[in-house]
């Protein structure tokens, strides 16, 4: 990427008035990309608005020399993300890059937590990635261009204590980019999924005080090569935590094929079948779905001639 590299794209970023969002915005900006900060101002639970956090980092890009524009609608409902959409297209003419990070989280035990509290962040993470992602994917495949960004996190691949809601929508943000990266594959429509960690608000009642430097400034040139034209991958997701970037992934072992089976001889062939010795990394592009049936099926196909 050169610098400037974003001229002529227009970014929406949600979350964009604080932490991670903040960084985001604020490094497309200063590549030449126009800006919609997107951010409701809410509390860390969800709860109240303040329209301050997405005008002051608007401010400071616009004192830089950068263009932008806040939205404070709310991701979590159809209409707020029309709005945020919208505000691309009325500002700008178009829109070229998603990146979803607005969050909130309710610390709860899974025995104790409520409908509502669940509701409130799947309505943010999951649902406001979804809502974005169906008002701005229209508009990326019909001008043959766009890059998505969804955020999850390491409690959404390996789960984590009183966060159910939390990690539940961070999982399903996964399968939500997989959908965008097949459908977009043949349009010039790019998904990926960043899993960052960053010492932010959300890091509230956490004990950093032994962390590694982790602020967000680490996380985001990840995202801006993801949401660059550069960015080669799609349907892939993107760890970046204290300076370390990786590639996670999904993989299966290779199992064990039976014609027939009964509960004692999965219990007595439970070794072999959790066998990490031979394991199966399917990509969602151009089609992990159906290569995995493809090899299951070969498996059977095999068994039953020998």
């Amino acid at each position: 990427m050169t610098e400037r590299g974003f001229d002529g794209r227009v970014a929406v970023v949600t979350g964009g008035g604080r932490g991670l969002g903040r960084e985001y915005a604020l490094l497309l900006a200063s590549e030449g990309a126009q800006v919609v900060v997107n951010d409701l101002g809410a509390a860390i639970d969800g709860d109240g608005a303040d329209a301050a956090p997405a005008d002051q980092v608007v401010a400071e890009i616009t004192a830089r020399g950068g263009q932008a524009v806040a939205c404070a609608a709310s991701v979590a409902t159809p209409a707020g993300a029309e709005e945020i959409i919208g505000t691309a297209l009325d500002s700008f003419g178009r829109v070229d890059v998603l990146v979803h990070n607005a969050g909130n989280t309710r610390r709860v035990a899974l025995d104790e937590i409520s409908e509502e509290d669940f509701r409130a962040v799947v309505d943010v993470h999951l649902l406001g990635g979804f809502h974005v992602v169906r008002a701005a994917f229209p508009r990326m495949a019909a001008a043959g261009y766009g890059r998505i960004v969804l955020t999850s996190s390491i409690g959404g691949l390996y789960g984590n204590h009183n966060v159910v809601g939390y990690s539940a929508a961070k999982a399903g943000l996964i399968g939500l980019s997989n959908v965008v990266a097949l459908e977009g594959a043949a349009r010039g429509v790019r998904s990926n999924v960043i899993v960052p960690a960053a010492v932010t608000r959300l890091a509230v009642g956490h004990d950093t005080s032994r962390f590694p430097p982790m602020q967000p400034g680490l996380v985001a040139p990840v995202v801006g090569w993801l949401a660059h034209e550069s960015c080669s991958v799609t349907g892939e997701i993107y760890v970046a935590l204290a300076g370390r970037v990786a590639r996670a992934f999904v993989a299966e072992t290779e199992g064990v094929y039976q014609p027939s089976w009964t509960i004692d001889e999965v219990g007595a062939r439970i070794d072999a079948i959790r066998d990490p010795s031979s394991q199966w990394a399917l990509a969602p592009v151009p089609s992990g779905f159906v290569e995995h049936l493809d090899r299951s099926f070969a498996m059977a196909r095999q068994g039953a001639a020998s």
